[in-house]
């Protein structure tokens, strides 16, 4: 913070921050009449997602008092912004400006009295904020003169002899030594110490408490040729101190860290050992249009020629890329954590080769830094000096603690990439002298380049892709379909340091309808030309700290703004994926990964001419996308190194890594997974073995190729078999060490082997006999033949097995288990080609009075399907023996006893689905470790165990009793929304954002979060029934019981399980989806219906009502009608809110009162006020691609009017009433002009059987009455189709039908919850032929029909 004054002598105090997309009414009003006089016309939007730079000054009371723009070219059109540098070099004199230190000023606005102290505290902010930035200009027309005020902060640049610009521009300029001067370093004497006690005691009283306040006098007075002490100074006060040694102990850095890039920190000797193993290509997709796959890249040795250029070096090899056809492991100046692109195989870490190096040491290394945090953005000034003090050392070198977040010093150091055992408990940053050059320089790439492109990355697998590229660009500059190419050269010293080639991003509405990208830019001020796709990103690693700049540089030099990058997916069908086939580049620190969208399913035949065009709808390889774009290159990320170890591949643990890499202002640069099997979504899609178990619907393929983890995450494969605490390390399979700061558990629950009880069946014992012995688990060698199944690579795996030994052989199949996971296991046995009377389902007894279908109908329908199919079924049966009660290497035959008698059954592979619990090794890990375990691990609120290091979620978890619910544990919710919690807890122990703090109220702390998200499973059941059940979290109950109680609410069944069309919904008493069961045998849109749990019934078209009228026969279509696109968007979520906020904030004018008359005129009577409409109508227009089947009466033209199940995307102006329109059923359509009404059902606009359709009754369950307004299209009385969104109010009866029902809205919260928006309707009136309803209405896609409003 900082006090300025203003020309009256008052004080403010104010910060300076990134100015916000909300500070643009606060800046227009900041506008003088110099403004436009100075700087032209300005668009504060556009020239805000144009900038690299804008910065506001707020007061205490944050309001804005001045504001200014930066961006890399002119702020007039005075030269093409790729050429402002030698317009420079030609019209002015003692020019120094080059596009890495200068920016250009293309506003400033300030409160007028404080226009003085503002200017300068923001250019002040500005040299701050870039450290690289020397000059600030500003070109202002040449017969005019900045305010008085901000006169003062610029000074005139000469011009050169024979230039003509000042006759139209002056050129001002203010440099950074008037505002924030580099600082002068000098060797540290004992003097000093007076001035940096202060700061290095405020800095770290840890280094107080250890080593004395003497410290600093000691490390001063101790100097020699090995030990070095250098100060910063400004003025004539120590500002800043370094210690420095050339002792550096590199044998342990290349033991703990890949030095590859780095020679190993030595100098180059002869008898160095650098052969590298040669990694494998994975070779994906690769399509005529340039959408290239994946390779790997072998690392390979970094052979230094160095050029002398004063005490500077440059490293020729060792370049780090990023490429569609390659992504290297060795990224030491990307994602840097990453010899973790993706699972690390146990085989490959025992053989991993290290490279001997044999030369001497070549680096230096801090050992105390420490500078007041008023300079500390100047860091970097000291390495010129401390480089001259150790001439003949090329690197510096700093180990930083895990938990001390990235000061302004090492962000220009290159982190190097641990390896994943690392034990050493520090980061190492590494500087090459070569960095301290200012010299680089980007240009479009030419002919001539091509040599030394190749000599940059002649040790790179991906070079023949590059250079062919390259030669595109060169010869023709655009692909063979088309595509502008562009390439560009980074240089140094006139030598080739960097390549980039990009493209023309052709698939921009994919793009937007996919991902979340309109997060970061606002799509109405990017023209289609600005948006680039990066293929190839090419750095030495020596400048990585201007990898920011190579990308500014090639946005201003292409006239881009965005630049998009895409990381397709690796499917090895039964393999792991490569370790390094994501591996990452110094491009992607800088990028955002940007969320995927869910997306609509849509009924593409029904939809016809309707349906959203192909670049939405289509299916095409998924990806995960990273974005870059102008505003995003000057601002860093945080880097936090504290290092993250999650156990457990669940449904859990990946929402909780998906939650932390998807925050883009943070880089988490240690996150680390063990698992059994690596990352999931490694698979071929459509595989057939995952039909063995049910599906969570938390993640599919698509999601996890869109999350792309194995760029993000390191990957350790194995099974935790120890944890200690006291040194912090978890143990993998007995031997690998994996350290950790703060260690997740979520290994979840799985399926166990199941010991037999050993009964004797020969003397035909009976279930009573033998329960005491069981459930227990099996401690000897398990059967070959024995399968349990937890994950996609034990079904992949037994699978196999059966295709081998089973399928076309004569043995028995044994299922054993009452879980669902034992159907879908029969069905997949059955589409494997086994014969059912080969298969036998046996069912031990329930634990509890639930069975896993909870539903006698659909229990009944698949009790029929395996009847059959010949699959025997057995219940109540309890394993006694496999074979003769040995522990056989191959089950031959297993034993059951069961209430009666035992039974025997030949068996050829036995599944077993009887016994889930916690893994013993993770149970033994756990109590081991001395982590309270009852049952299951023990955890607070918080996730938080006994230590607190350790946080834990998921089905291995339970309550701490002190809560008193020992019933609720994380099984009853969703997985996914339990992982986000989980990540959200720990962010604020990351996330350096300040964040409201509210304090819970007294005695939450005793009451356990109760999650909202729904529970869902689906799969295929024998007879090939596709099923899916979406329930809210719940203690489970039978379902008879829950029919019987008193507040259940109602149910809505259409179809009949044993038919195959079967759906049922479940209204609770608030008139909220609660649950929903499907089960058929058509293949139905999950994600479509997931969106339709905990919606409103009267949102879903009035759905009790025309249940209740016998309009509904068939769930399955009328969920597939146009009408219902809107609710299943992804954004739909948010119009609700709004909606909310309005009618919760105050009376919505145009509402009519309860006393008062409706108007006479139907013309004047307006159902939806413009407070309701205005958003309905920004959301369909922001959202037209993926609700094409909703259109503005604006483009309808002439023709007949509406039909109405959908709300349109309308580009009506938001103040524009929108045209009166009819409204009339489409021609040929169901419900059509001319079709006959089906079965009595009444389309919107027709009359409703019975009394007058205006709130006669109450639902079950309402507490009080309700009216309603309905935006809705009329199709006629033979279908039933339209959106009803509604509000609360009093209602009163309505008659014959015509007569409007009125009211007065209610401004109180309903016990509908978030969920309660409601548009209000009067009853249509009798529809005999096409009718007027009033001003308002919106057209369907035919031009023809219009949607009431």
């Amino acid at each position: 913070m900082t006090t300025i004054t203003s020309s009256r002598g008052n004080t403010e105090v104010v910060s300076a921050r990134r100015t916000e997309s909300h500070d643009v009414s606060d800046i227009i009003g900041l506008f003088s009449r110099f403004t436009e006089v100075v700087f032209g016309r300005i668009d504060v939007m556009y020239l805000l997602e144009k900038s690299n730079l804008a910065l506001t000054l707020c007061n205490g009371k944050n309001e804005v008092i001045a504001h200014a723009v930066f961006l890399d070219y002119p702020n007039w059109n005075i030269t093409d912004q790729s050429d402002w540098e030698s317009f420079l070099q030609e019209n002015y004199i003692n020019n120094k400006c080059t596009p890495l230190n200068t920016l250009f000023m293309h506003l400033f606005v300030a409160k007028e009295e404080y226009a003085a102290g503002c200017s300068q505290e923001i250019v002040r902010r500005a040299f701050i904020t870039v450290p690289e930035l020397q000059f600030i200009l500003v070109f202002i027309p040449a017969d005019e003169n900045l305010e008085p005020d901000m006169g003062n902060v610029f000074e005139k640049v000469m011009t050169a002899p024979g230039s003509v610009v000042d006759t139209n521009f002056t050129l001002l300029v203010c440099p950074r030594h008037w505002y924030h001067p580099q600082l002068y370093v000098r060797k540290a004497r004992l003097e000093d110490c007076d001035d940096l006690t202060p700061i290095w005691t405020r800095q770290s009283e840890t280094l107080k408490e250890t080593y004395s306040e003497y410290f600093l006098a000691d490390l001063i007075e101790c100097q020699d040729e090995e030990n070095q002490a250098v100060v910063c100074e400004d003025g004539d006060t120590a500002v800043g101190f370094m210690s420095l040694c050339s002792q550096v102990n590199v044998s342990l850095f290349q033991e703990c860290f890949d030095l590859g890039p780095f020679h190993g920190l030595c100098k180059p000797h002869p008898e160095d050992i650098l052969k590298m193993p040669q990694k494998p290509s994975i070779q994906g997709d690769e399509d005529k249009s340039n959408q290239t796959s994946h390779e790997t890249e072998s690392v390979s040795p970094r052979n230094l020629d160095y050029i002398h250029d004063q005490d500077a070096a440059v490293q020729k090899d060792g370049a780090i890329t990023v490429s569609h056809t390659e992504l290297p492991l060795d990224d030491v100046g990307g994602k840097d954590f990453k010899a973790s692109a993706a699972p690390l195989l146990e085989t490959e870490e025992k053989d991993a080769f290290h490279p001997v190096y044999r030369g001497a040491s070549n680096a230096f290394c801090i050992r105390l830094f420490c500078i007041d945090e008023k300079h500390e953005s100047r860091s970097l000034d000291f390495l010129h000096y401390v480089f001259k003090l150790f001439p003949d050392r090329d690197f510096c070198v700093i180990l930083v603690p895990h938990h001390v977040p990235e000061f302004h010093l090492i962000q220009s150091f290159v982190r190097v990439v641990p390896f994943s055992t690392s034990t050493l408990g520090h980061e190492l940053y590494v500087f090459h002298r070569a960095g301290l050059l200012k010299s680089f320089n980007v240009r479009r790439a030419t002919t001539n380049d091509l040599l030394g492109v190749r000599m940059l990355i002649k040790t790179l697998s991906l070079n023949e892709s590059i250079l062919n590229d390259l030669k595109i660009f060169t010869l023709a500059r655009r692909d063979p379909d088309g595509t502008p190419v562009q390439a560009f050269i980074a240089e140094v010293l006139d030598q080739i340091v960097g390549i980039s080639v990009i493209r023309d991003e052709m698939d921009l509405e994919y793009i937007r309808s996919h991902y979340n990208i309109e997060d970061f830019i606002h799509f109405n001020y990017h023209q289609q030309e600005e948006h680039g796709h990066l293929y190839h990103f090419v750095l030495n690693p020596v400048f990585h700290h201007y990898t920011k700049h190579f990308l500014k540089e090639i946005l201003r030099l292409a006239h881009k703004s965005s630049l998009y990058y895409p990381i397709y997916p690796q499917y090895v069908e039964g393999k792991f994926q490569n370790p390094c086939a994501h591996s990452l580049t110094s491009a992607l620190h800088y990028m955002v990964p940007v969320r995927p969208r869910r997306q609509i399913v849509y009924p593409l035949e029904e939809l016809g001419i309707n349906a959203p065009s192909e670049q939405v709808s289509k299916d095409q390889l998924s990806y995960s996308l990273n974005h870059i774009n102008r505003k995003l290159v000057l601002e860093s990320k945080v880097s936090i190194n504290t290092r993250i170890v999650v156990v457990g591949a669940s449904d859990v643990g990946i929402s909780f890594l998906e939650t932390l890499i998807f925050c883009p202002h943070l880089k988490f640069n240690n996150l680390t997974l063990i698992s059994i099997h690596g990352l999931p979504g490694k698979d071929l899609r459509g595989s057939k073995h995952r039909r063995f178990l049910i599906n969570s619907h938390c993640f599919n393929d698509e999601d996890y190729a869109q999350m792309s983890l194995c760029s993000w995450v390191n990957v350790v494969v194995g099974k935790m078999t120890g944890i200690n605490r006291a040194a912090k390390y978890v143990v993998v399979s007995k031997e690998k060490k994996v350290p950790y700061d703060y260690l997740v558990l979520c290994t979840g629950q799985k399926y166990q082997v199941l010991s037999p009880t050993g009964a004797d069946i020969s003397k035909l014992p009976t279930n009573r006999e033998v329960t005491s012995k069981w459930p227990q688990r099996h401690t000897g060698k398990v059967p070959s033949n024995h399968f349990t199944l937890n994950d996609d690579q034990d079904c992949l795996k037994a699978m196999h097995w059966l295709k081998e030994n089973v399928v076309n052989s004569e043995g028995n199949v044994i299922v054993y288990g009452n879980t669902i996971d034992i159907y879908t296991t029969v069905e997949t046995l059955l589409s494997l080609g086994i014969d059912g009377s080969r298969i036998h389902l046996v069912q031990p007894p329930l634990s509890s009075n639930v069975t896993c279908l909870n539903n006698n109908e659909i229990e009944s329908a698949v009790q029929e399907a395996l009847s059959k199919a010949g699959v025997s079924v057995y219940y109540d049966s309890i394993l006694a023996r496999w074979n003769e009660g040995n522990d056989p290497d191959l089950i031959t035959c297993a034993a059951f006893t069961t209430n009666t008698k035992p039974f025997k059954l030949q068996c050829s592979a036995f599944f077993s689905f009887a016994y889930r619990t916690v893994d013993y090794e993770t149970f033994k890990a756990i109590n081991d470790a001395c982590l309270v375990f009852d049952g299951r691990l023990v955890i607070d609120t918080e996730f938080r165990t006994n230590d607190v290091s350790i946080r834990a979620a998921g089905p291995l978890t339970k309550y701490s009793r002190r809560y008193y619910v020992d019933e609720w544990t994380h099984s009853n919710f969703n997985s996914k929304e339990i992982g986000f919690e989980l990540a959200a807890s720990m962010l604020n122990l990351f996330d350096p954002t300040p964040k409201p703090f509210s304090k819970p109220p007294e005695g939450t702390d005793r009451l356990i979060p109760m999650y909202k998200g729904c529970k869902i499973k689906g799969g295929v059941l024998p007879g090939g029934y596709h099923y899916l059940h979406i329930s809210k979290p719940e203690i489970p109950i039978r379902l008879d019981l829950e029919l019987a109680l008193c507040d259940h609410g109602m149910e809505i069944i259409t179809g009949e399980a044993r038919h195959g069309n079967y759906f049922r919904m479940h209204i609770n008493k608030y008139s909220m989806v609660d649950s929903i069961t499907c089960f058929s045998k058509e293949p139905f849109p999950v994600s479509n219906y997931i969106c339709l749990y905990g919606q409103h019934e009267r949102l879903l078209n009035d759905l009790y009502y025309r249940w209740n009228e016998g309009q509904i026969t068939d769930l399955y279509s009328y969920f597939r009608e146009p009408w219902s696109m809107a609710i299943y968007h992804d954004r739909f979520i948010d119009l609700k809110k709004e909606l909310r906020q309005i009618l919760m904030s105050e009376q919505v004018p145009g509402l009519p009162l309860a006393a008062e008359p409706p108007p006479e005129d139907p013309d004047e009577q307006r159902p939806c006020p413009p407070p309701l409409r205005e958003p309905v109508l920004r959301y369909l227009r922001r959202h037209r691609s993926h609700l094409p089947m909703y259109a503005p009466a604006s483009t309808a033209g002439a023709g007949p009017p509406p039909t109405a199940g959908e709300t349109a995307a309308p580009v009506l102006p938001a103040s524009a009433a929108p045209p009166r329109a009819l409204v009339r059923p489409r021609r040929g359509e169901r419900g059509g002009l001319g079709a006959q009404p089906r079965g009595g059902k009444g389309g919107l606009g027709a009359q409703p059987p019975g009394p007058g359709r205006g709130g006669v009754s109450r639902r079950q369950g309402e507490t009080e009455p309700g009216q309603r307004h309905v935006l809705r299209p009329w199709q006629g009385p033979g279908t039933a189709a339209s959106t009803s969104l509604a509000w609360h109010g009093e209602r009163r009866p309505c008659t014959g039908g015509g007569e409007p029902a009125r009211g007065r809205f209610r401004n109180t919260s309903s016990p509908y919850g978030n969920s309660d928006i409601i548009f209000n309707s009067r009853p249509p009136a009798p529809v005999k032929s096409p009718v007027a309803f009033g001003k308002e209405s919106l057209f369907l896609n035919d031009n023809k029909t219009p949607l009431q409003l």
